[in-house]
């Protein structure tokens, strides 16, 4: 049974190659843009972390110019920004830096979406911050989808970025503080939100089973979208390393974390490897997995499948329940 695709809106980097990096350049973004599409990604969102204005200022108009390149029409379907606008407290904001978190601040938007050319396609934003409703309505104007993450947000929270037209969360169940209260704490509040589709990374790591079958059973399928949050150093060999000014270390296991916080800093794992982690899980039938990893992306940020570029052939094995690379 062939595959139509595999879509990630959630992609940090790749082989080394750090697209939140002051020291980007043009030729190692295409480098490791045509990598990730050699892994099986058909088509992804390259996604910024909170970052200096200067990175945003150098990197954006080369992720852009990439972004509008003939070679990677229906490949590179725009930028996803998880933040700057999120929250600052530990644990919620995950492996951004303190220093690079901002209060959402339209005029700061703007300037992001013209450094960017008009490709920004997703933000990620804290819905509890103060302007965060406003900042949301701006961003869909201008076509920008709204997630809200990295944050500590309650139901009403939700609620009113529901209402500015915010449509999904980001990592679901990932970046918060190790303790959080027993009933009232953003992931019930967001559990409970039937308006938010949620996104999640299935790399085996980042969610054990029992979460992601909870998130499922909860969402349904038709509203979950798999994501891999895809590192810098996905591809890499197992090690120490710094990455975003942090000590990290990736295990033979391919988790990736910062041994002095104790938190993952994104994934290892590409797009199939998440869906096959959770083909593995048994938790959902093939067409359901094909929505999850295929339909429900696009659907999300508004993008006609007949747009997707043809990426390398992806199929079920004889079971129907893991998928495969063909040979290219």
């Amino acid at each position: 049974m062939e595959v139509p695709g595999l879509i990630d809106l959630q992609v940090n980097g790749y082989k080394g190659v750090n697209f939140s990096s002051q020291d980007l350049t043009e030729d190692d973004f295409v480098r490791a843009c045509r990598q990730i599409i050699e892994s099986g990604t058909t088509a992804f969102l390259p996604t910024l972390i909170s970052s200096p204005k200067s990175v945003y200022e150098h990197n954006l108009p080369i992720i852009a110019q990439v972004c509008k390149a003939e070679e990677f029409h229906g490949h590179l379907l725009g930028i996803h920004l998880e933040g700057p606008f999120i929250s600052s407290q530990d644990g919620a904001r995950g492996a951004h830096m303190c220093e690079y978190v901002k209060q959402p601040d339209i005029a700061f938007l703007q300037q992001l979406i013209d450094w960017a050319n008009g490709t920004i396609k997703l933000i990620t934003v804290a819905a509890e911050a103060k302007g965060a409703e406003q900042l949301a309505q701006y961003a869909l104007e201008r076509g920008i989808v709204v997630s809200l993450g990295h944050q500590m947000a309650g139901t009403e929270d939700l609620d009113r970025l529901v209402n500015a037209g915010a449509t999904s969360l980001t990592h679901l169940g990932n970046a918060l503080p190790e303790f959080i209260k027993r009933h009232k704490n953003p992931l019930w509040a967001a559990l409970a939100n039937d308006s938010l589709t949620a996104m999640f990374v299935t790399d085996g790591h980042h969610l054990p089973p029992e979460v992601l079958k909870t998130i499922i059973r909860t969402k349904s399928p038709e509203c979950c979208i798999v994501v891999s949050d895809c590192a810098p150093l996905a591809g890499a060999k197992p090690g120490r390393y710094q990455m975003m000014g942090q000590n990290v270390i990736l295990e033979k296991s391919g988790r990736l974390y910062n041994p002095d916080a104790g938190y993952l800093v994104g994934s290892s794992a590409t797009i199939i490897k998440c869906m096959n982690y959770l083909a593995s899980l048994n938790l959902v039938t093939a067409d359901e997995l094909i929505a999850m990893g295929f339909y429900n992306p696009l659907r999300l940020i508004s993008v006609n499948a007949k747009h997707i570029a043809k990426g390398r052939p992806i199929c079920f094995d004889e079971k129907r329940n893991l998928f495969y690379l063909q040979k290219s």
